[in-house]
This record gives C-alpha cells, sequence and structure tokens, in this order.
C-alpha cells in the first residue's frame, strides 16, 4: 500500500499528464485522488475524466469542487462552499490506502498553496500525515531553476521524502535553455536521476500508456533511461 503525492512547481506544468503517466504504469489496483477541483463547472468534465481517459484507471475520488479558477481555498470563499477539512481529507485518504495498491494524490498549483482560508493546510501537511513521499512536476524552460529548487528544498526541509522530479512536456525541438536546464534538473533529484521527461502533447498522442512507461524512471514503473536521453540533446 503506497501513497504518492503529485505536486508542481506551479500551474499548467502537466501534473494531471504526470499523474495519468503514473497510474497507467503502476502495479495491482490503483486509485487516484483530487482533493479540490477548481476552475471547472459542476457538470463538466476535471482533471480525473482527464486521467480516466489516458490512463484506464477508474477509481478515482474528487472531494470538492469549486467553479472560480483560483487556489482552493480563495475558489471555496467566492464559490461560498464549504473549504476542504484537513483531517476529514487525510482521513478518506488513509481509507483508500488500505483499498488498493497505489493511491496517487494530485494537488493543486504548486506545493505551498492552501486549501482552506482559517488553517491554510498544504499538501506539505498532508505529506506528513500520510507519511507519503512527493513527486516534483516542473517545466523545462527558463525560470524552472529557481521554481524547482524551492519546492525541492522545502521538501528537504520539512523532511519529507522527494520521489522524483519530472519534467511534465519536454518538446520535440527544445531551445537552448531547456538543454541546459536538464542537466541542473537532474542534480536536484535524488541520486541525481530525473524521474521521467514526458513528450509535449503526450496527452493527443496513440498508446499513452506505452508512452508512459517510455517517459517515467523504473521507480515509477517505467523504463526511462538518462543515458539514452542524453543522445537526442546537442549539449
Amino acid at each position: 500500500m503506497t501513497v504518492l503525492i503529485v505536486t508542481g512547481t506551479g500551474t499548467d506544468v502537466g501534473k494531471t499528464v504526470a499523474t495519468a503517466a503514473l497510474a497507467a504504469c503502476a502495479e495491482g489496483r490503483v486509485a487516484v485522488v483530487k482533493p479540490a477541483q477548481t476552475g471547472v463547472a459542476d457538470d463538466a468534465a476535471g482533471d480525473l475524466a482527464e486521467v480516466t481517459r489516458l490512463s484506464g484507471v477508474r477509481d478515482t475520488y474528487e472531494f470538492a469542487r469549486f467553479p472560480d479558477p483560483l487556489s482552493p481555498h480563495h475558489a471555496a470563499l467566492m464559490s461560498n462552499r464549504p473549504a476542504l477539512n484537513f483531517a476529514e481529507t487525510a482521513q478518506r485518504i488513509d481509507d483508500l490506502d488500505t483499498e488498493y495498491d497505489t493511491v496517487l494524490v494530485e494537488g493543486a498549483g504548486g506545493l505551498l498553496v492552501p486549501f482552506h482560508s482559517e488553517d491554510e493546510w498544504t499538501l506539505v501537511d498532508l505529506a506528513h500525515h500520510l507519511n507519503a513521499p512527493l513527486v516534483v512536476v516542473t517545466q523545462p524552460g527558463l525560470g524552472t531553476l529557481n521554481h524547482t529548487a524551492l519546492t525541492v528544498n522545502r521538501i528537504n526541509d520539512e523532511s519529507l521524502e522527494l520521489a522524483g522530479i519530472v519534467i511534465g512536456s519536454w518538446p520535440a525541438q527544445p531551445d537552448l535553455a531547456m538543454e541546459l536546464n536538464v542537466y541542473d534538473l537532474r542534480r536536484m533529484a535524488p541520486q541525481r536521476e530525473l524521474g521521467g521527461i514526458l513528450p509535449a502533447g503526450m496527452s493527443t498522442m496513440r498508446d499513452f500508456r506505452k508512452l508512459a512507461r517510455a517517459a517515467l524512471a523504473p521507480q515509477f514503473g517505467g523504463t526511462f533511461a538518462w543515458t539514452v536521453f542524453r543522445q537526442t540533446l546537442h549539449v
């Protein structure tokens, strides 16, 4: 039984596709949790529907939905709906952990985004309670080194486990900054090995599960190898 928390260095870095890839490669019974879905109408398909479409995993759990595209604590206030209670959220995930071999928890935004406006709990608190490692999804372009280092340093400062760093969208023709950044991102990762590099547009490509296995490192059930990827770089 394993709980794995997927966070990001910010919004739009590829967390949902990364979560779907992790789900596609996980063995045994898999559940995917989105504690708070924001920016999606009540009758619209959210991130978990995309995870199911891509990975085939159908055991998904959304605890709260807020239509405004805001951080969960602000979105709850604007919608006049109850914000997520930390104890209830943690208990529900604990319960799922007894039923499934792997429970993937996709956060909202970055590591320190609050889920509640009063106690302001974040994924850091959830990771501590669940004793769960974190996967950090990041982008390859300019700005990523600072954002990723800040996230990784906070995880380390909290004595939490960093399971891996995954680049959420690697273009077919990366620019010079991206090719250089990937070396620095690798050095920030556990054992100086990236957890995976997902190709841009992966969600629209055929055979997502095959792509996921090729893009994720062995600790996540994939076959990604830095020595092979390194040969595609020009620097």
